[in-house]
């Protein structure tokens, strides 16, 4: 394996972590509409927290897939054919979601509901098939040797893979309550931080089964034991870090460790894979490994000039505009006929 190929492979986790921790709690946030918000204003307030920014989230994911289709092209042809149809959920649930984010705004107040629903819905989705579609990978799937995979429907939706998908959907979810509360003004705010404290609980039990599942469904005990251990420690502790922010109302703390315990779960993944990038459930010999999924050392020395060239502008943008869009969301007045002209 080459410097260029490691790297590459380095970069892909990179563009992952950032997806997940930036677009982790947009999706949290879209959650939190139906299930945080007492009324519609509550609802517009939750979603003016990411309206700046939840389109600009997404291309994380955009860029993590092009990336992947320039340096590993054997890696996005197995992954993308084999999971063809848990992709286009995926792509389904990112339409309806982004869909409603425009029509929610034009439609009458009365057809609001139809649209929240479908925001929450694609919302949910898209982290839970995600999860899905890493945990089945990083179980093994029936891959052959000329990198055909033929998987039935319990190669993708079984114990481990549902685990990981609820456990994707509930971290993206606290991270968006954490975003929430560091957003936002009023009761939205109050009730952010109380139903985090509780979910906390809830996660810590999850994060249990989880690990139980990785060690007897994946070779990362085998063949990573001492880097697999860490990271599993690492993000416990993350989450009971962000658990204790939120009791001490310490949000900022909260939504950084929140965002990191996601981050820690790609990391806990990809070092799992490595030296693979897609692992076989009919035998290693049929494994597809880095230095054999990767494109020509020209193409990756290209595509490297570009990355270290460009990557610092849009980090430098991204933070430009968070920091703009930095002040808290307040919930609209309501005028009444008896304030109306005051």
């Amino acid at each position: 394996m080459s410097g260029l190929q490691f790297f590459w492979f380095l970069l892909i986790g990179v563009l992952f972590s950032g997806f997940f921790f930036l677009e982790g709690f947009d999706y949290g946030v879209g959650m939190a509409v139906q299930s945080l918000a007492h009324n519609e204003e509550e609802k517009d307030q939750i979603v003016a927290t990411i309206g700046p920014v939840w389109d600009g989230n997404e291309v994380w994911l955009l860029t993590a897939g092009g990336a992947m289709f320039a340096s590993f092209p054997y890696w996005y042809a197995t992954l993308f054919s084999g999971y063809y149809l848990i992709l286009l959920i995926i792509l389904f649930g990112l339409i309806i979601r982004g869909v409603s984010f425009e029509f929610r705004h034009k439609v009458p107040v009365e057809k609001k509901q139809r649209w929240n629903w479908t925001l929450s819905i694609g919302s949910c989705m898209v982290p839970f098939f995600l999860g899905v579609m890493f945990i089945s990978m990083v179980q093994g799937m029936p891959i052959d040797a000329n990198g055909n995979m033929s998987a039935t429907f319990t190669d993708y939706i079984n114990v481990f893979s549902v685990v990981g998908g609820v456990a994707v959907v509930l971290l993206t979810y606290l991270h968006g309550l954490n975003y929430i509360s560091l957003k936002t003004e009023g009761p939205v705010r109050e009730r952010a931080r109380n139903y985090a404290q509780f979910l906390y609980w809830v996660l810590y039990l999850g994060l249990v089964v989880f690990a139980v599942l990785l060690f007897f469904m994946t070779d990362f005990f085998k063949l990573h034991a001492a880097t697999t251990l860490i990271t599993l420690v690492v993000i416990v502790l993350l989450t009971v870090i962000a658990h204790l922010a939120v009791f001490k109302r310490k949000e900022m703390t909260a939504f950084i460790a929140s965002g990191l315990s996601l981050v820690s779960v790609v990391i806990l993944l990809f070092q799992g894979l490595f030296p693979r990038v897609m692992i076989s459930s009919l035998g290693s010999k049929y494994d597809l490994l880095i230095k054999d999924a990767s494109s020509t050392p020209y193409t990756l020395k290209v595509m490297s000039i570009i990355a270290i060239t460009l990557v610092p502008f849009v980090l430098a943008y991204t933070v430009w505009a968070y920091y703009i869009f930095r002040k808290r969301i307040k919930q609209p007045v309501i005028v009444t006929g008896e304030n109306n002209g005051r």
